[in-house]
This record gives C-alpha cells, structure tokens and sequence, in this order.
C-alpha cells in the first residue's frame, strides 16, 4: 500500500460524520429483533443526535476528552445501524466496537488486512447492521452498559475497558483512485426507507436512507398508532450509574445481510487514514447532564410497527461475494443471555412487508480526535 490521497480530517454536518472527503455515515435507530430465527433488514426510526465532544468541556468525562470525537445517546437495548449512503467514492472502513473488529472479530490495529478482512469497502457495502456471523448474516448492534460483561468487547476480549464505536476510514491510493473516476459514476446506495415514526420537518420530503438527510424529523413524537415501548425491565437503575456513563454495543438477534468481500489488492488502499473518530454512546440520562437536551423518545414498539404495515428490506448483489463468519466473533451471545429475557411481543412482518432492494458535501464542523 502507498500513501495517497486527501484528508478531510473527521467532522459533523447536522446528524452525519464525514470521514475524509468523501465517507459518510449515520447511525440510525431501528427495531431491534428477536434473538432467535433470522430475519430481513428492519426499517430506520430516524437518526441517532450527534454532538462533538469538545464542544462540552465542562460536563464530559475527563477520559472523553482525552479521544476527543463524538457522541450521541441511546438506550438500553436499543438497536442501531450504520448507514453510508452518500458516500460517493471507494474507501476502506475499519468499525471496531469496543476496538474489537465487527468485520473480522480479531483487535483494533488501524491497519488494513486482508487475512482475515478487517473492514467494509463503500459504496459497495451500502450499510452495516451488526457483527459479521458469516453465511450471509450479521448479529444487530445492540446497545448495552459497560460493566456487565455483555458487550463484544467484554466476550471477545475479557475486559470493558473501552466502549462506544471506533470508525477509521482509507482512501484510494492516488492511481488507483484516478482508474476508478475514469471508470466510473458515483454509486448511489439503494434506498433503504425510514419508518413515518419520525416523520420529517413539515413541508419537507421524508427521509431515504441511501441519501443525505434532510433537515429536521429527528424526534418529533410519533403519531397515536405506533405507541412508544415502555422501558425495558432493569433500565433505570443501569442508566442511574452515574460512575460509568459509557454504553458499549452487544448482539441481538441475526438478519440477512452479506458483508461484502474486498474484489481490490490491498496495495489499492493508501496506508494512511484519511480520518479516524471514536464515537461515545451515552445513557440517555447523561445525554440530558452533559449536553442540557432531552434524549429522543424511546424505541417504537415492534408489534405496533409491523401491524401498521409498514416496510422491511432485503437486499442482495449479485456482483458481490460474502466474507466468511469471523472466528472470534462467532463465540459472541446475544444480550438476552445477559440482561434476562426480553418480554417485548414481537409481531413477524408479512411476505408482502419486506421490500427486495439491490442490483460531495459541503465542510461541517471538525472533528477533535485523541488517543485512544
């Protein structure tokens, strides 16, 4: 690998963090899944607030400081995905939770490798819903408090020590880079619709996840027939730790989705990052301290979502090849197993709900990044 191309630096532009000068990603809240059976993609709820963390020197963490990135609050057992429609040209993205790799479930050394894969090539992978379990499944990111042990970290590595989400991406390296514009338009990703939930501003379109988001939308409170789930068992006294406010991400249940193969050299990448951040996930009781806003309303419930009849996606490419279940990652169990049942009733969609999908911003603030 070379070094090449330009570097954006980390940054935020409303609820999306561009990575260099062409990565974008937004975490979206979703239903989260039963943690039995395998199911299709769940649908998007919004999108998870972003806040930097220097712009809160005096009501952070003093280890927050120190790495420096962003945050943004979520719940106790809340699902999430990452999104990276708009992200225009090819880059590798490393996601590490808790710098345990989600792709190859080997440690965080920001470095590329191919042997096992340890990132996901964009445009190509249009999203990432969880760890990489193989045979063309991943587990759902779900969030979970440090301490507890339920973590990816925690299982994979025996210790919490870290949390929250690491994002690194690479660019092109510049030769390979000048091929691939000769060669080709912008991808765009496949639409991947939010639920109405959260509808948008008034007057405006509503959000499609394979786009740049519009603004306004996110927590406005949902209409009378999807009922908000009530909190789940144990959440309050986990949110009132004050002693540990980080949040770090488990598994949940499995779904459809490939985690594509890198059809590249590894000398393609450039060796240096074009930008790094460590996202912190924050109870939404610290999130109201630190920031003085409300966290968003709490999950929709998911019998309420699918009986409105409202959409799931499964998406294939044909083009594309799956990596293989990544070893240390298959060992992972689900947050269940941890924090007890979940009692929530799940409500499975109708052959007709699930929709089949497949086949340059402008600066924002930047981002501080540390060392972590």
């Amino acid at each position: 690998m070379t070094t090449g191309g330009t570097t954006g630096g980390a940054r935020i532009e409303g609820n999306t963090l561009l990575l260099g000068d062409g990565v974008r990603i937004r975490f979206i809240r979703t239903l989260r899944l039963p943690e039995s059976g395998t199911h299709a993609l769940p649908p998007g709820l919004g999108e998870f607030p972003l806040r930097r963390v220097e712009d809160y020197p005096d009501t952070v963490p003093a280890a927050w400081r120190a790495k420096g990135g962003v945050m943004l609050p979520v719940y106790l057992r809340e699902a999430m995905w990452l999104a990276f429609g708009g992200s225009a040209e090819p880059a590798a993205l490393q996601v590490g939770v808790g710098k345990v790799c989600a792709v190859s479930g080997r440690p965080w050394t920001g470095r590329l490798a191919r042997d096992p894969q340890n990132y996901v090539v964009l445009p190509r992978q249009p999203w990432l819903d969880g760890i990489n379990s193989g045979d063309g499944t991943v587990r759902q990111f779900v969030a979970v408090p440090l301490g507890l042990g339920a973590t990816v970290e925690g299982q994979v590595t025996g210790e919490e020590t870290t949390g929250g989400v690491q994002l690194q991406a690479f660019p092109l390296e510049p030769g390979a880079l000048a091929a691939w514009r000769e060669a080709n338009a912008p991808r765009p990703a496949p639409p991947r619709l939010g639920a109405p939930a959260f509808p948008a501003a008034p007057g405006s379109a509503p959000a499609v996840y394979g786009a740049p988001p519009t603004a306004g939308g996110y927590g406005a409170p949902p209409p009378a027939a999807m009922p908000m789930a009530a909190a789940a068992p144990g959440a309050a006294p986990v949110a009132r730790r004050r002693a540990s406010p980080a949040m770090g991400l488990g598994v949940g249940g499995s779904m459809r989705q490939e985690v594509y193969r890198d059809d590249r050299p590894l000398t393609a990448w450039a060796d240096n990052p074009a930008a790094r951040v460590f996202v912190h996930l924050v109870t939404p009781p610290e999130w109201r301290r630190i920031t003085g806003e409300d966290a968003p309303p709490s999950p929709v419930d998911r019998a309420a979502y699918t009986q409105a009849g409202l959409p799931w996606y499964d998406y294939y490419d044909e083009n594309a090849a799956d990596l293989p279940a990544a070893g240390p990652l298959s060992q992972v169990k689900p947050v269940g197993e941890w924090l007890g049942e979940d009692h929530a009733p799940w409500t499975p969609p109708a052959p007709g709900q699930v929709t089949p999908l497949g086949n340059a911003p402008r600066p924002g603030d930047p981002v501080h990044d540390g060392d972590w």
